[in-house]
C-alpha cells in the first residue's frame, strides 16, 4: 500500500476490542506483553470546562489551570480503568465525584474575585461514553462547520470527500513494534484515507493572499526553522500556564527559545529566538508520531498513551496575510491564539480547524482523515488562525473569544477588527510501511479532527509594524 497503509489497513470495519499497554497509557511492553486486556471500543466524553470559562480573575488562574490539568487526568484514569475491563457505570460515578470536588474548587476560586458567581459551571460534572466508532457531530456523524469557520480560508465545495463516513473502530490491526494484534487507543484504519481517492475540494492554495478590490494582498513570511533545536515539552502556556504537563501531549516549538508551562510575557520578551529576523514569537502545535511502537515512559508521551518515535517537520512555513475586505492592523504584542480543538472528537467539531493533505495534492483538504501520500510525497497539516480580533484584549477565559474568524468576504463580527492571519504549514516525510499520529490527549484516540496550533505574538513592535505595511501596500516580504 501507500505511505502509512500497510500496517492500518488489516482491520476493516471490526471493532478493536484488545489493546496493550504501550497505546494505553503505560510504559513500554515488558516480557509479559502477551497478556492483553479487554476493553470495550468506548471512550469518555466530558464537558469542556476550558471552553465554557467566562471569567478568570487573575488571582484564579493558577487555581484554575491546576482543576483543569486535574479534570484532564480524571479523565484519562476513567479511561484506562475502562480499557481494563471495569464497569463504565462504576467509572463514570467515580469520575463524577471526583470532577464535582476539583470543579467546585475552581468554581470557589474564581468566585473571591469574579463579577459574577460561576454557578454554570457546576452543570459540567457530568460525563458519558461515547461509541469510537462515532463521528465528531452529536448524533455521531462529522459536523459541517460553519460558513465563518471554513470558507475564510478556502472556498470549500465540501467539507471533504469522507466527512459522512462514520470512524469505524478505535483500535489499530498489524504489525506495530513487534506486536501483532489489535490496539485500543487509535488511531483507527478509517482515520486514514488514499488522497488521490479525494476530489478537489479546495479553491485556493493554502498560501494565496486575498485578491480583489479592497483586498489587502501583501504577504509576510517569518522564518523560524524546523525546530532543530529540539525544543519539545508536553505544557501548554496559554491554556494551562504554572502547571507541568498541562497538555497531556507533546508539542514542538520554533520561534521563542523560552516558552514553557512557566513563561510570563516578560520572560517571552528576554527570549532568544528560532527566527532570522529577531521575532520572538511562540509557534507550537502537537508532535507528529510514527507508529513504530517506541514508547518512552514519560508524561505526555507513554505515560499519556502518546507512543511512537516522534516525527520532525520536513519544513515550516509561517506566513502573514491580508484581508479580503480592506486593510489590516496591527497585532498587539502577547497576544495568544489557538486554532483547532484538542478535543474534538468529544467536543463536537464546532472549533476544528486543522487541514490535512499532501505535496501536489493541496486542493484536496481533509479535517477529519489522514492523508495516505502517493510517490513518496509529503504529508501536510495546515493551521489558518482567527483573523479578527476585539481590539482590547491579548486572551480570554476560554482563550477562544478575544478573536474570531472574518466571513467569506473578509468582514469580521461587529466589534471586531481585521489583523494579519497568520497561517502554519507543516510538511512531513512519513516513512513507509509505518502508520502515523498526532498527539492527544488520551480519549481522543489520536483523530486527526483533534489537530490544533498556537500562538503567542512576540513580534517586536517595529517588525509588526514592518509586517503589516507589507500586507497592506500588497508587497511580499521576509
Amino acid at each position: 500500500m501507500l505511505v502509512a497503509a500497510a500496517a492500518l489497513l488489516l482491520g476493516g470495519g471490526s471493532l478493536a476490542v484488545v489493546a496493550t499497554t504501550a497505546l494505553a497509557g503505560g510504559s513500554e511492553p515488558d516480557a509479559s506483553a502477551g497478556e492483553q486486556r479487554t476493553a470495550a471500543a468506548t471512550t469518555i466524553s466530558c464537558p469542556d470546562v476550558g471552553q465554557k470559562l467566562q471569567e478568570v480573575p487573575s488571582g484564579a488562574r493558577l487555581q484554575v489551570s491546576k482543576g483543569l490539568v486535574a479534570l484532564d487526568h480524571q479523565v484519562h484514569a476513567a479511561y484506562e480503568k475502562m480499557m481494563d475491563g471495569s464497569s463504565g457505570t462504576e467509572v463514570l460515578s467515580r469520575l463524577k465525584q471526583q470532577r464535582e470536588s476539583t470543579i467546585e474548587t475552581m468554581a470557589n476560586a474564581i468566585a473571591k474575585d469574579a463579577a459574577e458567581q460561576p454557578d454554570y459551571l457546576t452543570e459540567l460534572v457530568t460525563c458519558t461514553t461515547k461509541p469510537t466508532g462515532e463521528g465528531t457531530g452529536s448524533d455521531g456523524e462529522a459536523a459541517t462547520k460553519s460558513t465563518s469557520q471554513s470558507q475564510y480560508f478556502w472556498q470549500r465545495r465540501e467539507r471533504n470527500q469522507n466527512g459522512g463516513r462514520q470512524d469505524q473502530d478505535g483500535g489499530r490491526q498489524g504489525q506495530v513494534g513487534g506486536q501483532q494484534g489489535q490496539i485500543q487507543g487509535g488511531p483507527s484504519p478509517d482515520d486514514f484515507v488514499d488522497i488521490t481517492s479525494v476530489e478537489p475540494n479546495a479553491g485556493d492554495p493554502p498560501f494565496a493572499a486575498p485578491q480583489g478590490r479592497g483586498a489587502s494582498t501583501g504577504t509576510f513570511i517569518t522564518e523560524c526553522g524546523r525546530n532543530e533545536n529540539g525544543h519539545f515539552n508536553s505544557d501548554n502556556v496559554i491554556v494551562t500556564p504554572g502547571v507541568n504537563n498541562g497538555a497531556k501531549h507533546f508539542h514542538d516549538y520554533v520561534g521563542n527559545k523560552a516558552t514553557d508551562a512557566f513563561s510570563n510575557d516578560r520572560e517571552l520578551a528576554q527570549s532568544g529566538t528560532t527566527c532570522d529576523n529577531g521575532d520572538q514569537s511562540s509557534h507550537y502545535w502537537p508532535v507528529l508520531r510514527k507508529l513504530d511502537g517506541n514508547a518512552v515512559n514519560v508524561p505526555g508521551a507513554g505515560q499519556d498513551g502518546n507512543v511512537g518515535s516522534i516525527l520532525r517537520p520536513s519544513s515550516v512555513t509561517l506566513q502573514f496575510r491580508g484581508n479580503q475586505a480592506g486593510q489590516v492592523r496591527e497585532m498587539p504584542r502577547f497576544l495568544k491564539i489557538i486554532t483547532g480543538d484538542a478535543k474534538a472528537f468529544t467536543n463536537g467539531t464546532a472549533n476544528a480547524n486543522a487541514s490535512w493533505s499532501c505535496v501536489g495534492f493541496e486542493n484536496r483538504q481533509l479535517e477529519d482523515k489522514y492523508p495516505i501520500c502517493p510517490n513518496g510525497a509529503d504529508v501536510v497539516r495546515t493551521f489558518a488562525f482567527q483573523n479578527c480580533w476585539d481590539g482590547r484584549n491579548i486572551d480570554s477565559a476560554n482563550h477562544r473569544t478575544h478573536v474570531a474568524f472574518s466571513d467569506q468576504n473578509g468582514r469580521c463580527p461587529n466589534g471586531f477588527t481585521a489583523i494579519p492571519q497568520l497561517v502554519q504549514r507543516i510538511t512531513y516525510d512519513v516513512p513507509d510501511g509505518v502508520g502515523f499520529a498526532v498527539d492527544s490527549f488520551p480519549e481522543q484516540l489520536h483523530k486527526p479532527v483533534t489537530d490544533h496550533g498556537d500562538f503567542i505574538n512576540v513580534m517586536p513592535r517595529d517588525l509588526m509594524a514592518r509586517a503589516v505595511a507589507c500586507i497592506n501596500s500588497g508587497r511580499n516580504c521576509r
